[in-house]
């Protein structure tokens, strides 16, 4: 009897160091997650639960969306050693040029396709500035800012706000998919979505835990493992419910999910991704190793502008109009989501799917301390304070790696 309980106490024992080893070894992967958790507590309580409801949920989704869209793009430039400042004023001045094409007769699905490769366009020519001139990317970008600033303005300057009609286009960033038609009191079909994302979840984690096993790679206990999938399983289906309970998932979910997937897939399943990776830890090598770093440069940089057109008309949507003063400060969040997601400050680290997390990190404060009425000066007070601490933080737990 004594041997049996001795060996559960030395189990329990086991299952503490292991998950404090899983802790300590993942803290940079995992302190964000953290963050999200204790910030949703705190404006929860702080708000009587208005912040945890189904309505402002679906909002901070909605108003999340373009800095996510933008975050995911920034977070390869970072990881190849660059910036690009201009992307706020771009996601302005192309869905300022997305209003217009509709108010001039254009249908929908031919501007979505025109905004975008406008985007790419820009984003080649600021790729060649860095990549084949040698001109900076902050002062490249910098220069972007003012020039997509002035363009912003000179296509708003007659009516200062161009208003958009056109219901698809506002569904972009206002609508939620359709529901299954039968009276049951929740959208049914986000909860089969639900569902059918925790059966995926735990069929692929546990095909990527037996090919690890059987190449003999290191992997967590079979109790952690398990206690891993019921906690973001209970969180999916914590969320789903949320969202069910209003109207659904928002169109605005599934284009940044299906972004996500897409740049997620590339980074960590494609040669191109290997490349990213190679050229962020040491560029030099990364050449000389026979990889075309000029190229990639030109990929990163018109995937960030393209993307930039995507969240400027994500914007648009959201507000049915086009402002003089779209695109403000949208490089600023979408940085800080980037670097609060878990990128690294010398570049070569980073993944797409932390950055969305950042994202939230980021909107949520926004959306919370605008609940609590809490002034934007100090707004801007705070978020520069979570900025600086997640920067120090990758700082110190990377071991002062230069």
């Amino acid at each position: 009897m004594k041997d049996v309980k001795r060996q559960n106490s030395d189990t329990k024992v086991g299952i503490g160091k292991e998950i404090a080893a899983l802790l300590k070894n993942n803290i940079r992967d995992y302190a964000m997650y953290i963050a999200l958790v204790l910030i949703f507590i705190f404006f929860g309580f702080r708000t009587n639960g208005l912040f945890l409801s189904s309505r402002n949920l679906t909002d901070l989704i909605n108003q999340t969306g373009y800095v996510a869209i933008l975050a995911i793009g920034m977070t390869i430039i970072l990881i190849i050693k660059h910036i690009d400042l201009s992307v706020g004023y771009v996601a302005g001045f192309l869905g300022a040029v997305a209003a217009t094409l509709m108010r001039a007769g254009l249908s929908v699905w031919l501007v979505i396709p025109i905004i975008l490769l406008f985007g790419i366009g820009i984003g080649l020519y600021q790729g060649f500035l860095v990549a084949k001139i040698g001109v900076p990317a902050f002062v490249t970008t910098l220069a972007g800012m003012f020039i997509f600033r002035g363009l912003l303005s000179l296509v708003t300057a007659g009516t200062g706000t161009i208003i958009v009609k056109d219901e698809g286009f506002k569904a972009l960033s206002q609508g939620f998919i359709p529901d299954i038609p039968l009276d049951g009191g929740f959208h049914l079909l986000t909860v089969m979505i639900g569902i059918i994302a925790i059966g995926l979840v735990i069929f692929y984690q546990t095909k990527s835990r037996r090919n690890m096993l059987k190449y003999n790679f290191s992997v967590n206990s079979k109790p952690i493992f398990i206690s891993q999938l019921i906690f973001v399983s209970a969180i999916i289906m914590c969320i789903v419910w949320v969202l069910a309970g209003y109207n659904g998932i928002p169109w605005t979910a599934v284009i940044v999910g299906v972004v996500l997937f897409i740049y997620n897939f590339m980074l960590n399943k494609t040669r191109l991704g290997r490349y990213i990776y190679g050229i962020g830890g040491n560029a030099e090598a990364a050449e000389l190793s026979g990889i075309n770093v000029r190229k990639i440069t030109f990929f990163a940089f018109a995937s960030m502008s393209m993307l930039a057109a995507l969240a400027g008309m994500l914007y648009t949507s959201r507000l049915a109009s086009a402002t003089p003063t779209a695109g403000l400060g949208f490089e600023l969040d979408a940085i800080a989501s980037s670097y609060i997601g878990g990128v690294s400050v010398n570049g070569g680290i980073g993944r797409v799917t932390n950055t969305i997390i950042g994202a939230l990190v980021i909107m949520s404060l926004t959306n919370g301390m605008n609940l609590m009425g809490v002034d934007v000066s100090y707004q801007y007070i705070v978020k520069g304070a979570i900025f600086i601490l997640a920067v120090a933080f990758d700082v110190r737990t990377s071991g002062g790696r230069k």
